[in-house]
C-alpha cells in the first residue's frame, strides 16, 4: 500500500531558472530539467482514431446527416423559388401568388431552422459524451503510467492535456464536426442545382475554385504547426502556475515575488506570441477567401447579365443563380475555417493520444499475487539507473528476515530511497534479483507487492477531504473505529478531536490547514490502518519535535512487532535498535552490522555517527 505520494516531478523551468523543484535527492530522475517537446505526427491517423471514439454513436451521426440533407434541399429549393417569383410573380405583377409563395418560403426556412435547432441538440449530445469518455480514458491511463513518467513530465502540463485539449476536441465535435457534415452537403447539393440551371455559369464560378483550395492547403498547414506551438505553451504555462501555487510560501520566504512574476511575464508572453500567429493565421483565410468569392460573384453577375441582353436566360435564373452563389461560397468557406480551426483539436487530439500511447506498467502475462506474505525480503546484485550509463545502484545485496528491523543510512543521494522505490516496483531492476518470500518480484503482480508494502514518506500527501477520508485511504473497508484507533496508535487522536469538526474536518489543500507535523501523523495513522506485512518508513519522523518522536517511535516499535521493517533515517539516534544497518554511499551497500560493531569498525558509519554528535543531532 503506497501511503503518500513523492511529488517527483520535473517541471518545465522558467527562464531564469527559478522554482521549487520536487525529486527525489541525487541522482534520481527529478535531478536535471526536462522539457517535453510538441511533435505533430500523422494528422490523417489522428483524425481516424479520434472519430473512432464515435463508433457507437453512427445512428445518431446518420440522423444528422438525414437532417443537414433536409436543410440543403429547404435552402436549394427555397433559392430556386426566389427566381420564380421574380420571374413569374413580380414581372406579372401578381400579388396573390407573390403572397402564396412567401408563406411557402417561410415554412420552408422554419422547418430548417428546426432541423439546425435539433442537429445542434444530437450534435452537443454526441460531443459531449464522446469528450467524456476521451477524458475518462485519458485520466485512467495517467493512473496507469509508471512513476518514471511522472518524473519527468510537468504535472502541469499533464493537467493542460485533460483540460485545454479536451475542450479543443469538444469543440470541434459540438461545432466543427456539425459544420462538415452541412458544408459538404450543401455544397454537393447547391452544385447539383446550379449546373442544372446553368452549366455555363456553374463553369465560370468554378473557375477560381482550385485558388480557394490551394490557399486553404497552405494556411492549413501554417496554422498546424502553430497551433501545436499554442498548446505547447498553455502547457507550459499551466505547469509553472501550479508550481508556483505549490510554492507559495517558499517564493514569499525568500522574497521571490518579483522574480516570480518577472518569469511569469516571459511564460504569458511567450503564449501570446504564439496565440497571436495562430488567431493570424486563422484569421487571415477569411478575408482572402472573401475577397475571392466577390471577384467571382462580379464575374458571374456580368456573364448573367450579358446571357440576358442576349435572350439566352432570365432574370429570374440569373438571380437564382447567384443567391445560390451565396449559399455555395458560404459552405466552401467554412470547410475553409475548418481546416485552420481543426488543426487546434487534432493538435490537442495527438498530445491526448501521446500520453495514451505510453507504455503503462504491465506485470508479466505469468505473473501471480502475492500472498500470505511474511516479509521475508532478498536484494541479489541489483544494479539499477535512471539513465542509461549513469547507475544509482550498484551490485547491491541485502537481506532482511521476517519481523527484522533494516535501517538504510547514508549521505544525501547515496540510492536510499531509489533500493525501497525498487522494492515497491516502481522502477525495475536493469541487473539483479529482488525476491519477497523467495518470489522473484518480477513474477508478482504490482498491486499485490504494493498492498504488501506499507511506506511513509518524508514529503507527506494529503487529499481535500475529511480527516477521516484521509486516514481511512489506507483501507477503504475500514469502520471508524478502526480509524479512530490507527489515529490513537500514531499518536494523532488527541489533535485531531481539537479541530473544528474533528474527524470530520475538510482539510484544504494538501492538509494546508494542519502543521508538517500534524500531516505526518495522519501519514503514519494511514499506514497502520493498512496493516502491511512489510512496513518502509522513509524519515517518517523527520517533521516532528522531539517530543512527538518519541511518542511516535513508542507507537511504531508496537506496529512494527512482527512486521518486517525498513527505516531510512539521518538522525542516526533514532535507529541504534536496528537489528542490522545498512551503510549506502554512491549507491554501493559499503557497510552493514549492528549500531555497537560498525561503531567499533571506525568506517564510514562511525564517521557520520561522529558528526552527528558533534553538531547535536545524536542525543
Amino acid at each position: 500500500m503506497w501511503a503518500d505520494k513523492s511529488k517527483a516531478e520535473v517541471k518545465t523551468g522558467p527562464p531564469t531558472g527559478f522554482g521549487p523543484r520536487g525529486g527525489p535527492g541525487g541522482g534520481g530522475p527529478g535531478h536535471g530539467m526536462l522539457t517535453a517537446k510538441v511533435k505533430l505526427k500523422d494528422s490523417p491517423k489522428t483524425m481516424k482514431r479520434l472519430l473512432g471514439y464515435l463508433e457507437d454513436k453512427r445512428r445518431l451521426l446518420f440522423f444528422v446527416i438525414l437532417i443537414s440533407v433536409f436543410s440543403t434541399a429547404m435552402t436549394i429549393l427555397g433559392t430556386r423559388l426566389n427566381g420564380l417569383v421574380v420571374d413569374r410573380y413580380v414581372v406579372q405583377g401578381d400579388v396573390r401568388g407573390l403572397a402564396m409563395i412567401c408563406i411557402l418560403l417561410t415554412g420552408m426556412y422554419l422547418a430548417s431552422a428546426l432541423g439546425i435547432f435539433v442537429q445542434s441538440r444530437i450534435m452537443i449530445h454526441v460531443s459531449q459524451n464522446t469528450t467524456a469518455l476521451l477524458r475518462q480514458d485519458l485520466f485512467v491511463k495517467q493512473q496507469r503510467l509508471p512513476i518514471k513518467y511522472f518524473d519527468t513530465h510537468a504535472s502541469g502540463d499533464l493537467m493542460s492535456r485533460l483540460t485545454n485539449d479536451i475542450d479543443n476536441i469538444s469543440m470541434a465535435l459540438s461545432q466543427n464536426l456539425t459544420q462538415f457534415f452541412n458544408g459538404i452537403i450543401n455544397v454537393a447539393g447547391i452544385l447539383v442545382a446550379m449546373l442544372l440551371l446553368s452549366p455555363y455559369l456553374t463553369v465560370i464560378s468554378l473557375v477560381t475554385l482550385p485558388f480557394m483550395f490551394i490557399l486553404t492547403m497552405i494556411l492549413s498547414r501554417f496554422t498546424r504547426k502553430i497551433y501545436g506551438q499554442q498548446q505547447k505553451q498553455m502547457g507550459a504555462l499551466n505547469g509553472y502556475v501550479e508550481e508556483m501555487l505549490s510554492g507559495q510560501k517558499a517564493v514569499l520566504l525568500f522574497g521571490r515575488e518579483e522574480t516570480a512574476k518577472a518569469d511569469f511575464a516571459v511564460y504569458n508572453e511567450q503564449l501570446k506570441k504564439s496565440a497571436v500567429w495562430t488567431f493570424i493565421g486563422t484569421g487571415s483565410l477569411g478575408p482572402f477567401m472573401n475577397l475571392i468569392n466577390n471577384l467571382t460573384y462580379l464575374i458571374v453577375a456580368v456573364a448573367g447579365g450579358y446571357f440576358v441582353v442576349q435572350g439566352r436566360t432570365t432574370a429570374g435564373v440569373v438571380f437564382s443563380f447567384l443567391l445560390f452563389m451565396r449559399n455555395f461560397a458560404r459552405p466552401i468557406n467554412e470547410l475553409s475555417n475548418l481546416f485552420t480551426t481543426i488543426q487546434g483539436a487534432l493538435a490537442g487530439a495527438e498530445r491526448v493520444f501521446e500520453v495514451m500511447d505510453e507504455r503503462a506498467e504491465q506485470d508479466r502475462p505469468d505473473a501471480v499475487e502475492l500472498t500470505g506474505v511474511q516479509g521475508h525480503v532478498r536484494l541479489d546484485d541489483a544494479c539499477f539507473a535512471y539513465e542509461p550509463g549513469k547507475p544509482i545502484i550498484c551490485h547491491a545485496s541485502l537481506e532482511a528476515h521476517p519481523g527484522t528491523m533494516t535501517a538504510i543510512v547514508g549521505p544525501t543521494g547515496a540510492g536510499k530511497t531509489t533500493l525501497i522505490s525498487l522494492l515497491a516496483k516502481f522502477y525495475d531492476l536493469d541487473e539483479g534479483h529482488i525476491s519477497i518470500d523467495g518470489k522473484d518480484v518480477a513474477s508478482l503482480t504490482r498491486d499485490s507487492i504494493r498492498k504488501a508494502i506499507g511506506i511513509v514518506l518524508q514529503d507527506t500527501f494529503l487529499f481535500s477531504e475529511s480527516v477521516k477520508d484521509n486516514i481511512r485511504y489506507g483501507r477503504l473497508d475500514a469502520t471508524d473505529e478502526e480509524i479512530i484507533e490507527a489515529a490513537k496508535m500514531a499518536n494523532a487522536h488527541s489533535f485531531i478531536e481539537r479541530l473544528e469538526q474533528g474527524y470530520d474536518t475538510i482539510l484544504s489543500d494538501n492538509g494546508e490547514n494542519l502543521s508538517q507535523g500534524q500531516r505526518q501523523l495522519l501519514s503514519i495513522a494511514r499506514v497502520i490502518l493498512a496493516k502491511p506485512a512489510i512496513l518502509v518508513l522513509d524519515e517518517a519522523t523527520s517533521s516532528v519535535d522531539t517530543r512527538t518522536e518519541l511518542k511516535i517511535q513508542e507507537a511504531l516499535l508496537k506496529l512494527m512487532e512482527g512486521r518486517t521493517s525498513f527505516v531510512i533515517a539521518h538522525r542516526l539516534s533514532t535507529i541504534r535498535n536496528a537489528d542490522q544497518i545498512l551503510v549506502v554511499h554512491d549507491g554501493r551497500i559499503v557497510e552493514r552490522g549492528s549500531h555497537q560493531a560498525l561503531l567499533q569498525r571506525n568506517g564510514f558509519y562511525a564517521d557520520l555517527y561522529n558528526s552527528q554528535f558533534r553538531t547535536g543531532l545524536v542525543e
